[in-house]
């Protein structure tokens, strides 16, 4: 039985007790044990010039595979060095995790997206490159969180002194309060959910928004195969703004996903399709 380190931060881990529980119970399908780690149990760096993991200040076996459910790519990228199997890959959580090298890369794919300027936290302009409103959003930002809608010279000028980090800013000409997410595992679009909210400008589920199952048409698939294509993905999900015509914009794609929307919306087991996918990977 191959042997897997589920990692999650301690606070993450208290807050998603039952999806931890699912992910250990469809690993145990497939003849994998999966334990969890808290991040902040792990050291990570070099020992004597060798790489080194230690779990509570003790050196231990090192697993055949590890799920990151924490948001730092440096954590996945030691992993790897030490020929551990990472799922999502450093590769994919240092791009995907920053929102300003997501929509470059995803640009040279050919994939439409709303007008997007990047900006450094110490570049910020006086006069902001689009007319209102417009959209601020943090590029580490996750969940709809450290996004921000500018709707005049007073929204602009409280942002510049509330944002920590580098930005992007985008065109607001979207349906606001509309998104779609779509589900991915390795090469295989599981489903998609479309979010909407009445109350936001943002539509995550999270954020009090509501959600249905979306069937996607043939040329919205297109799009989605040229990102899944490019990347190798273990599971994420890909977002999508709505244009006024109907158009996919491209959004962001989400490393560290949850899924309550689609199992909320559809009897799909993307867990299930999850663990197949890793021990295919692993074996």
């Amino acid at each position: 039985m191959k042997n897997g380190w589920l990692i999650y931060s301690k606070t993450d881990a208290l807050q998603n007790a039952s999806y931890i529980k699912w992910l250990m119970d469809e690993a145990n399908k497939q003849d994998l044990l999966l334990s969890l780690i808290l991040r902040e149990e792990m050291t990570i760096g070099i020992i004597n010039n060798d790489m080194s993991i230690q779990v509570n200040n003790k050196t231990v076996p090192q697993p055949d595979f590890t799920i990151v459910r924490s948001v730092e790519p440096l954590l996945n990228l030691h992993l790897e060095a030490m020929g551990i199997p990472v799922f999502n890959s450093a590769e994919v959580s240092r791009i995907c995790n920053n929102k300003a090298l997501t929509h470059l890369h995803v640009n040279q794919l050919g994939v439409p997206m709303v007008e997007t300027i990047f900006s450094s936290k110490d570049n910020i302009p006086d006069t902001p490159p689009f007319s209102y409103p417009f959209i601020v959003k943090e590029v580490s930002g996750r969940s709809g969180k450290q996004v921000y809608y500018i709707e005049n010279p007073k929204d602009w000028m409280k942002c510049k002194t509330t944002i920590q980090t580098d930005i992007i800013l985008q065109s607001a000409d979207v349906q606001l309060g509309k998104d779609l997410r779509v589900f991915i595992v390795g090469k295989e679009i599981v489903g998609a959910v479309l979010r909407e909210s009445s109350s936001d400008f943002r539509a995550n589920y999270k954020l009090g928004g509501s959600a249905k199952l979306y069937n996607l048409k043939e040329h919205e698939k297109e799009q989605i195969y040229k990102i899944i294509v490019h990347f190798d993905f273990g599971m994420v999900g890909i977002d999508f703004l709505i244009g006024h015509n109907g158009e996919l914009l491209f959004n962001e794609i989400e490393d560290v996903v949850g899924s309550r929307t689609l199992s909320a919306t559809s009897d799909i087991n993307i867990l299930e399709k999850y663990m197949a996918f890793i021990k295919a990977e692993i074996t």
